[in-house]
């Protein structure tokens, strides 16, 4: 599986939250600012290349389904995140976050009580 690129990744998520369909449903799911149709197109394009899409012919349009799930995509490439830039360590991760002030001590109380309910 490949890594995408930020506007791939932008593009996928709104793929991923319309559960497929055409480039018109997937530019209606795109957060603002939202790029030119003919833009989002050709990174639609991109995507099938990299086999994270599917198409079949309607007429004159094409339907897209997502072949990777997005779980899949979250997964492999945190998994590559937290080795890359915290040491392989989960712990570096939250530690990071804490100390940047980007987690509150209720989110953290929250993430321990989802830790001790899934053991």
């Amino acid at each position: 599986m490949e890594k995408l690129t930020q506007q791939e990744e932008t593009a996928m998520l709104a793929i991923w939250k319309t559960s497929g369909g055409f480039v018109k449903d997937f530019l209606e799911a795109h957060p603002a600012p939202q790029p030119p149709y003919t833009t989002l197109a050709s990174t639609v394009k991109n995507l099938e290349k990299k086999g994270y899409l599917q198409s079949r012919k309607i007429g004159n349009v094409y339907e897209y389904q997502p072949i990777i799930p997005e779980n899949e995509y979250k997964q492999k490439f945190m998994s590559g995140f937290v080795k890359d830039y915290f040491e392989n360590s989960y712990k570096n991760l939250v530690t990071f976050f804490a100390k940047e002030k980007k987690i509150s001590p209720e989110e953290l109380k929250e993430i321990v009580k989802m830790i001790e309910k899934n053991q």
